[in-house]
């Protein structure tokens, strides 16, 4: 047979694909329902009864018919399968049928109302359309009987369209966990790569550790053996008779002498700026080692020692001159 042609631009149309595509991929073990494949406005459900009630251990067939302008309007339900609370085949008064069309909220749809239908069943008819008060003896009968119950459209039992369901169910439950557990799962290959990485970091980690501890060990000896060194250079230009103060490269030359000075004496040694220099740069050097364990130049402009030794060498040259003279 082929399949009749809908028109998927209408609202209600679409509406009930959705719907019947939602129940199909979120089957439940409890209920399922299905549109005609020759009308999508007639809908077949199977459900179970509910648990710890006269219906447990039931299965009821039935059918729901969707109004032309659904899901504006409410559809219409009536059971097929006989089961001491609704009349068989006959339309039935719910909250949520067409009886009561004020109670219908268009957000509710064929899911909705297979949970109410359950839900239903546990109450009192108490004069209801379609309703039935028949004692528990008779609807536990009735329930142990309706699993071999056949609709003549589905030509399926009650017990085989929900036996489907439930293998539907365990599918997909079983696919989702699947899915949640490749979500979270860490492939072998990765957790061995992972463990590796954390081994290397952790020797890299402890070989950094034991470089830094020989590093300070060898900076240590390293600072001893400056210590030495510069006590060793110290020693060679105390033996000179000089101290260099500051960097060789940031010494100026020294100032040029006055011209008087500049003539030699007879039998006396002129000294030079750079023997005067030397005297001062001793001497002072002498000074701070008594004094102070600091260089006393530290914060001192060049300019200020070019200055004192300038001083040093007019000094030294007017009392050569005067000595001269006289």
């Amino acid at each position: 047979m082929a399949n009749p042609q809908f028109n998927s631009k209408s609202p209600t149309i679409r509406r009930i694909l959705k719907e019947a595509a939602e129940i199909s991929s979120s089957p439940s073990p409890d209920y399922t329902a299905a549109p005609l494949e020759t009308d999508l406005f007639e809908w077949h459900f199977t459900l179970r009864g509910p648990p710890g009630s006269a219906f447990a251990g039931g299965i009821y067939h039935g059918r729901i018919v969707l109004p032309p302008t659904y899901p504006l309007r409410p559809p219409s339900f009536r059971f097929a399968t006989p089961s001491g609370r609704f009349e068989a085949n006959r339309e039935i008064c719910l909250s949520i049928s067409g009886h009561h069309e004020e109670t219908w909220q268009p957000a509710w749809g064929v899911r909705t109302a297979l949970v109410a239908l359950r839900s239903f069943m546990e109450t009192d008819a108490r004069g209801q359309l379609g309703g039935l008060d028949a004692p528990d003896a008779v609807r536990r009968r009735l329930a142990a009987e309706s699993p071999a119950w056949r609709c003549p459209a589905c030509a399926r039992s009650n017990a085989e369209i929900i036996a489907e369901c439930e293998e539907r169910s365990r599918r997909a439950d079983a696919d989702a966990a699947a899915a949640a557990r490749r979500d979270v799962q860490v492939p072998a290959e990765l957790q061995m790569g992972f463990r590796d990485e954390m081994e290397k970091a952790k020797k890299k980690k402890k070989a950094a550790g034991e470089e830094a501890g020989a590093g300070d060990g060898n900076e240590k000896r390293e600072a001893a053996d400056g210590e030495d060194d510069d006590d060793d250079s110290e020693s060679a230009q105390l033996a000179e008779g000089f101290v260099q103060t500051v960097p060789e490269r940031d010494v100026p030359p020294p100032p040029p002498a006055p011209a008087s000075a500049a003539r030699p004496a007879k039998g006396v040694p002129v000294p030079t700026a750079a023997g005067a220099a030397a005297a001062t740069g001793w001497a002072a050097s002498r000074t701070a080692q008594r004094t102070q364990p600091a260089d006393p130049n530290e914060g001192v402009p060049a300019w200020v020692d070019y200055a004192i030794v300038s001083l040093v060498v007019v000094l030294i040259a007017m009392l050569t001159k005067i000595l001269l003279a006289g």
